[in-house]
Order: C-alpha cells, then sequence, then structure tokens
C-alpha cells in the first residue's frame, strides 16, 4: 500500500470519507455494509495488488466480480490515491492507465476513458481534489488538475489546470470564482446557447 497504513486502517479511512462527503450517511457501519463505491474501491485495492505481482487473470477475473457486484468497473491496473469516493457509483468505468488523486469524488456514470487503442497511458489524470459530476466523460491521456470541478454530462478531451470548472460538451474548462459552489456546478450544466 506504500503509505504504512494497515488495510483497516484505510478502510476506516474510507468509511470517513464517505460519511463527510455523503450528507445521508447515517453512520459508519451502515456505509461499510450498503456502499458499493466504497466495496469496489475494496475490491480494487485487492485486485491491483494482484496486478502489480503480475498475477493479471485473477486480477482481471476479481475485477469483473467487483463490477458483477457493484455496477462500477475498475481496470485492476489503474492507480488510485487515497480517500476516493464513488457517490451511487453505478454505471462508472475506470480504464486501465487512469491515475487518480487523493481525495477525488466521483457520481454515478462517470467515464475516465480512452480514445486510442495503441499502447501506452491512454486515459485520463485527475489530480488531487477533482470533482466528477454524474455522467461526465473523461477521455484519453488527459490530466485534471488539482482542486478542478467536472459538471454533469460534460465530454472533457483537454487537459485543464488546477482550479479549473469543466462543462458542456465538448467541455470548456474556465478558472473556478471566488467562493463558487462546487455543488452548484455539479448539478446545473451548463447549457449551449442554440440562440440564432
Amino acid at each position: 500500500m506504500g503509505s504504512g497504513m494497515s488495510w483497516i486502517g484505510r478502510m476506516r479511512e474510507d468509511v470517513a470519507s464517505a460519511r463527510l462527503r455523503d450528507p445521508a450517511a447515517r453512520c459508519g457501519l451502515e456505509i461499510a455494509l450498503l456502499y458499493p463505491g466504497l466495496h469496489a474501491i475494496w475490491a480494487h485495492r485487492l485486485d491491483h495488488a494482484l496486478w502489480r505481482r503480475g498475477w493479471r487473470f485473477p486480477a482481471r477475473l476479481g475485477s469483473q466480480i467487483a463490477r458483477w457486484l457493484t455496477g462500477i468497473e475498475i481496470h485492476p491496473g489503474a492507480e488510485i490515491g487515497r480517500r476516493f469516493f464513488i457517490d451511487h457509483g453505478s454505471g462508472v468505468v475506470i480504464g486501465e492507465t487512469a491515475e487518480i488523486g487523493d481525495d477525488v469524488m466521483l457520481y454515478h456514470g462517470v467515464t475516465l476513458g480512452g480514445r486510442t487503442r495503441d499502447a501506452g497511458k491512454r486515459h485520463p489524470t485527475l489530480e488531487d481534489g477533482v470533482v466528477v459530476g454524474a455522467g461526465a466523460k473523461i477521455l484519453g491521456p488527459v490530466v485534471i488538475g488539482a482542486r478542478s470541478a467536472i459538471g454533469a454530462n460534460a465530454v472533457v478531451t483537454k487537459d485543464a489546470a488546477p482550479d479549473s470548472v469543466l462543462t458542456g460538451v465538448p467541455a470548456r474548462a474556465r478558472a473556478r470564482g471566488a467562493g463558487e459552489s462546487t455543488s452548484r456546478i455539479l448539478s446545473v450544466p451548463e447549457m449551449p446557447d442554440y440562440s440564432i
């Protein structure tokens, strides 16, 4: 695990992180037993350990079982930091070369996908503190800077600087305004102007 923290310590940290981020969370036991996003990340840690040791088939098998049980697909090769939280989770897909920093949060239906079949880095990198709204698609080896927010249903195919807000199809990045609410960004996608 590299952080010096035990598996149980990491699980407790995950539960505390979920409780902090989800206003519907009532107690740690409920979170540990009933949150598929946590179950998916816990399974991923085991699968990732197998993947790194070269046990590719058992790692892929484990990730498929976790997908069937949680509705969340995380490739065992993906690198994921601490306190990662997937709210609701259904339909989330995280590709093999994705890299996710600490304190990142995804809502349901998010895809961290590729745009090419070439070998090498082909999935996104989300730096620390990034929040991604429901249904957003981040495609290709793009880098999303720390503390950025990606709005619901945005389609991101270009890098973004830290503290960016990305909305639209295709997504456009802008600097986050002083005191701008992340929840507003995630719940009200910016609509294109269809006027003539």
